[in-house]
């Protein structure tokens, strides 16, 4: 922006989604001691507007409020104003969007717009977005902040109320455990499932209607309820579930059928319409799905479908340095979608003869319109039935398509993309390395499992300090001490990592990781573990969450992380945590068992630990073995092949020597086998696993 009339304080600030505030007529500051100190002194009223960079509603809020000069004039007299980035900060977020929906009993959403008292910080109005004059059955903001303002003047004793109630409704969240729930307990995971079952859309593949979210746990879950031969006596069932609403989301406009990578939802409840935001938490969960889908299900359709995400991801979202970056937005030139959809005309004209022929058929062209006079591109047609309509050979017409995408690719590349929010979030980050490691693993995709260990060496380089991990990074400044979330997602995708290539500064990393989880994080009254470290900022609320949410479960994902590194190292101590949170989690498990669906993967992890398998050998010959048995582990079977020169080693790890060649230690949980020696008996004991 070239001079520009104004500047706030969010102009040193290094989110794409505040700076591109800096120069709003509004007195925006970050959250911080210099916005919460003036609105004590001044004893005004806080504006508190939450948001992300891909978010349309923000944009759109921004563009008729927060842009307006006579809107900022009444923030600016009643406010202290403060922005933020819900990426940067999911600490202030998970609390206000829970106060919003105490206050108004509506779900959350962004953007999020809440009024807090000065001397506390607790919310006594709030909603999402508001129009600019009153519409769609919400007042107008400016009418709405003259009022807001009065109201704070005028019944400080009605808000004082309110206030004390709320502090107490916050306290009451945090659930204490559930002591006599055996944390092994099958009924909650037995419930989940059934409920899933019966939400199940037998026609379209996910769980019930519009908007439809993918909801990789639950996924997840279904995967290793049905990979898992003594918990699930009949696969069929959920194989069924799984395979057609993979199959659905690929299909669909929800995937970007020329790029790859999925958008975070669909509008409607067939997968064609998305909101055309793409996440990088969403690909990397859901990269993880499908490659355990193709390993489980072997539907070449899952594995190119994890092929389309990879290639996104390592094309569009990798930055130099190796960190992933965070989204991209669903507008572009001011409007939602303007990058993705298509004319007939542009189409044809990109496209030989015989190239639009098979691409109208398989893109959905012959169909009206489906998109504000406009063609979204799905998969409306598979390969044999467009070379059953066309005369042509199935070759002929995978080959015809094959050329049809590159070409419409590349003639999109020329529009206005949409932005690119390319801070690095490292429980994001953890999400994706962990879904390119297994990918890389299932697949064999080395340049894959290549690209995850850049990105983990990204961060342990430039977000690692002291023991401890910081949450984003842009443009070189790493800063936030970091959450839950990235602890744990940095310790599961660690341990990803090591599946697919060994490394001891990665081990010790996740040893590390370990610690920092329990020393920090962990409730030791309790068990389980709280969202912000034990020395983190004193907010109104703080809180141990167990569901998920757009993300898994910080619990779920610690709980799982640490259950693997004890198994792996031999240390009671990480699995007793593990126990510990399942315990703490008990009520709310039983209260509510699908919207746990990462806590219950970990939870069968624990009452049916997977067989794990540590080999000890010349390098060349383990990587050998290691190839010749990812084809045929168990879903959650983990393999781990460390070459002779590596240490030293922790714990049992310690103990796994290697001998004369190579050496295979089979165990289930604290239980082991005697060393074998010889490929096809390991390959035999991985089938026995597999069948039994």
């Amino acid at each position: 922006m070239k001079n520009p009339s104004h500047t706030n304080a969010l102009i040193n600030e290094t989110s794409p989604y505040l700076l591109q505030h800096a120069h709003n007529p509004v007195q925006w500051y970050p959250w911080g001691e210099a916005a919460l100190s003036r609105a004590r002194a001044e004893d005004k009223p806080i504006l508190l507007s939450i948001g992300y960079s891909a978010c349309h509603w923000c944009h759109v809020m921004a563009h008729e409020s927060f842009e307006d000069e006579n809107t900022a004039k009444l923030m600016n007299a009643h406010f202290i104003n403060i922005k933020v980035d819900r990426e940067e900060r999911p600490d202030l977020d998970k609390i206000y969007q829970t106060a919003q929906q105490l206050l108004t009993h509506r779900t959350g959403g962004w953007p999020l717009t809440m009024f807090l008292t000065p001397d506390d910080q607790v919310p006594f109005f709030g909603g999402t977005y508001f129009p600019p004059e009153p519409r769609y059955g919400m007042p107008g903001f400016p009418g709405l902040l003259e009022r807001v303002a009065t109201y704070y003047r005028t019944e400080q004793d009605a808000i004082r109320r309110q206030n004390q109630s709320m502090h107490e409704a916050l306290r009451t969240m945090v659930q204490p455990p559930a002591p006599d729930l055996d944390p092994a307990a099958r009924h909650p995971l037995e419930t989940a499932v059934n409920e899933l079952a019966q939400s199940f859309d037998s026609r379209n593949g996910g769980f019930g209607g519009a908007p439809k979210f993918p909801h990789p746990p639950n996924l997840d879950l279904m995967l290793r309820v049905a990979g898992s031969p003594r918990l699930c006596s009949d696969p069929a069932p959920l194989d069924g579930m799984l395979r057609l609403t993979l199959q659905k989301m690929a299909a669909g406009g929800i995937y970007d059928q020329l790029a790859g990578g999925f958008c975070r939802y669909s509008v409607d409840d067939q997968w064609l319409i998305p909101h055309f935001e793409k996440m990088l938490y969403d690909n990397g969960q859901l990269l993880s799905v499908y490659s355990d889908g193709w390993q489980h299900l072997r539907d070449p359709e899952l594995r190119d479908t994890a092929a389309g995400i990879a290639a996104w991801v390592m094309n569009e979202m990798q930055s130099a340095d190796g960190g992933y970056f965070s989204s991209l937005d669903a507008d572009s030139e001011g409007h939602e979608g303007r990058f993705y959809v298509w004319d007939q005309e542009q189409v044809r004209a990109a496209l030989t003869d015989d190239e639009f022929a098979v691409s109208r058929l398989r893109f959905g062209l012959d169909k009206p319109a489906n998109f504000e006079g406009q063609w979204h591109l799905f998969a409306a047609e598979g390969v044999p039935d467009i070379a059953m309509a066309t005369g042509r050979s199935e070759s002929d017409v995978a080959d015809l398509l094959g050329k049809a995408a590159g070409k419409l690719l590349q003639a999109r590349a020329h529009r206005v993309r949409p932005g690119t929010d390319d801070k690095v979030l490292t429980s994001w980050n953890g999400l994706m390395i962990r879904g390119m490691a297994r990918a890389a693993l299932r697949m064999d995709r080395p340049e894959w499992g290549q690209s995850a260990a850049r990105a983990l060496d990204f961060i342990r380089a430039t977000l690692w300090r002291d023991g401890r991990l910081l949450a984003t990074c842009r443009g070189g400044k790493a800063h936030l001490a970091g959450y839950l979330d990235d602890h744990a997602a940095m310790l599961d995708a660690t341990l990803a990592l090591l599946q697919w290539q060994w490394s001891d500064p990665w081990l010790t990393f996740a040893v590390d990781l370990s610690a920092a989880l329990l020393r920090h994080f962990e409730d030791p009254e309790q068990g389980g573990f709280f969202f912000t470290a034990h020395d983190h900022e004193q907010l109104i609320q703080r809180r141990k969450d167990f569901m998920d949410d757009a993300i898994p479960s910080g619990n779920a994902v610690a709980a799982g992380g640490l259950l693997a590194l004890g198994h792996l190292v031999g240390d009671e101590n990480l699995v007793g945590a593990a126990e510990r949170t399942h315990r703490a989690a008990g009520a709310s498990l039983q209260r509510i068992p699908h919207a746990h669906g990462a806590l219950l993967c970990s939870l069968v992890d624990l009452m049916d630990p997977p067989l794990q398998i540590i080999l000890r050998g010349p390098a060349t010959e383990i990587a050998h073995w290691q190839r010749q048995c990812a084809g045929s582990l168990p879903l959650r079977a983990r393999l781990f092949a460390i070459p002779d020169d590596a240490g030293p080693l922790p714990g049992l790890l310690a103990e796994r020597k290697p001998g004369a060649g190579v050496l295979a230690y089979v165990c289930e949980g604290f239980t082991c086998d005697a060393p074998i020696s010889d490929l096809n008996r390991l390959s035999d004991r991985i089938k026995g696993v597999a069948d039994a």
